[in-house]
Parts: C-alpha cells; structure tokens; sequence
C-alpha cells in the first residue's frame, strides 16, 4: 500500500485554511471529473482529489491524518504504526461517512481504509505486526571557535536520540558519545551530515541521521566577514602622525603591523592570508586603525595642556573643512 499525500494531490499547504482546501477541491473536480474531461486517467483523479478533500474537510479526520502523516512520504510503500487504529477507531470501526456524489459509485481506496476503517461497509483488514520505520533524523548545534576552522578538528558530540520498541511504543532516550571529524573552513550555519549516527531503526528498517548545525562563536577580537576577518587596532595620535609598527593579534599568533605616517582612524589595512580558509583561498585579515587620545589629555596636567595648545597653535589643520566645502 502506498502512501498518499493530501495536501499534496489537491495541491494546499498543511496549514491551509478549510476555505483554500474547498476552492482547490472544486477546481480540480471539475478538471478530472469524467463527464468534462478527455484524459485518460480523468477517473482516478477525480477519485483520489474526492477522497482528499472528504478527508481534509473533516476536522477530525483531518488530525487524525495529520498525526499519521509524519510516517510516510507520497507515493512510498507505508504501514501504520501498531496500535494507531484502535487508538483513533475504537474497535477498527470509523464513524466517518461520505457522499456517494463524491466518488461516483467507487469505494475509497486502500489508504484511506487503512486509516479510517470501514467504507460502504467494508471493513479494513487487521494490522500486520511487521512494522518497520526508519529511525529519526537528530538535528544539533555545534559551536567551533574561529582557531578551529584553520584546521580539520575532531571533537566529542553528546547527544539524546528517540527510542522506540519493535512495535512502535516509545522507550527511554539513548544517550551517545561520537567523535566527529570537523572539516577544515567549516562555515557558520553550515549542516553536516552523519550518516546512520540518528535514532535506531524499528524492526528491520536503518537508522536516522545526525545532522550537525555549525555555529561559529563570536570571538573577542575578530568580526567575521564572509572568509575575512576584521579587527580595531587602537593608536595613539603620535603613532597616527609619526607612523610605527604594533603587534596585532591573529588567529594563529601574533605578528608585527606596519602603521603608515598620517594614518587616520577608521582606515583599514590588509594582511594577506590570515583570515578563515575556504574551499578556494585563505580569507585576509583587515585591521581598522582607531585613534585613541591617552588619557592624560583629559586631566590638569600643565606641561601636557600646553602641548596640546602649541600644537593647535602651531598646525594650520581644519578636520571639518569639508562642511564648508560643500556648503
């Protein structure tokens, strides 16, 4: 027996409104219904569109169904899990009724009666206590600083996975170590893949998977820019004017940073190579020159004030000019 997707044959999201799902309905209907159309499989669309909406119409049904759809996908051989039919139909038997107008004469098909029990007083034949089901797919975050992504890491995952019996009931989680390999460059919200690593399997059906959600920690010094980084260099006024070298910080060490002569705040400077590596390159690393005036300038210190004054005497500079110039 086949899977059957609903929403999927009328056409509608799963959060439709009973409105959107009628307007669909009555659409299709009219383009399979056999005394309109020509084509050749016109009856059996119209059958499984009749048999969508007289399910998705009900509000019951309609739960019933959502619940059970989490285990099959359109068109994929499916059993229900044990124990779901006398738990939504009493003893195998459903109350749900239909209108002989909206199937032309055919009972519903196998799917539906093994969902919703008996049509046209026939009823579904008895479960089958072979269940299978493949395990459930595990989704984590994984948080790497930004050394890590330099090289390939291995590092320890601990995580819950569902469990379920061979029928179906759930069990307590199992709790799992996994020594995962992180790739070199990994990128933030990058997935990875586990293959297998996910809940077990019931019966004889293959487990989940594990799925990794990278999440790149923010790092007290670096922004991250795509494979770039950028990092705030404070300078003293002089070393802006004068120029010199400082050591900056880098993810691997730190290394010496020529700073021009009459650099300003807010330039930024390249180094080439020392940002996040990437499939293709090695991203670089940008230093943004930030002119911080030392603290002294701030107190009553005499001899420090009267620098201050003769420079402002004694430099001809304007830093606003360009107001006036555009004015």
């Amino acid at each position: 027996m086949k899977f059957k997707d609903y929403y999927k044959i009328l056409g509608v999201e799963p959060n439709s409104e009973l409105k959107t799902i009628k307007t669909a309905y009555r659409k299709l209907a009219r383009k399979y219904h056999p005394d309109v159309s020509e084509a050749k499989e016109a009856e059996e669309k119209f059958k499984e569109v009749a048999e969508a909406y007289a399910v998705l119409k009900d509000k019951k049904k309609r739960a019933e169904y959502d619940e059970i759809r989490q285990y099959g996908r359109h068109g994929q051989q499916f059993t229900p899990p044990p124990g779901w039919q006398s738990a939504h139909n009493g003893a195998g038997q459903s109350g749900f009724t239909y209108s002989s107008s909206d199937f032309s004469g055919s009972d519903m098909s196998d799917f539906f009666e093994s969902l919703f029990g008996q049509s046209r007083g026939r009823q579904r034949p008895p479960y089958e206590n072979n269940f299978a089901q493949r395990g459930q797919d595990v989704e984590i975050e994984m948080p790497v600083f930004l050394e890590d992504t330099l090289k390939q890491e291995t590092k320890t995952v601990a995580y819950e996975m569902p469990h379920y019996d061979v029928n179906g009931q759930p069990l307590t989680s199992i709790k799992k170590n996994l020594q995962i390999r992180i790739p070199k460059g990994v990128e933030d919200n990058a997935r990875i893949r586990v293959k297998g690593q996910g809940a077990p399997g019931i019966g004889e059906a293959p487990s989940g998977d594990l799925y990794l959600h990278i999440r790149l920690v923010p790092h007290p010094f670096f922004n991250v820019e795509g494979h770039n980084l950028n990092i705030t260099v404070p300078i003293a006024p002089w070393e802006a004017a004068l120029g010199t070298q400082v050591l900056v910080p880098t993810l691997s060490g730190k290394i010496k940073l020529s700073i021009p002569k009459n650099s300003q705040s807010g330039q930024r400077l390249r180094i080439k190579g020392r940002g996040l590596p990437s499939k293709i390159k090695q991203g670089d690393l940008f230093a943004s020159l930030k002119i911080v005036m030392p603290p002294t300038a701030s107190q009553t210190n005499s001899e420090i004030i009267a620098l201050w004054k003769k420079m402002s005497e004694s430099i001809d500079f304007d830093p606003r000019s360009v107001w006036s110039k555009a004015s």
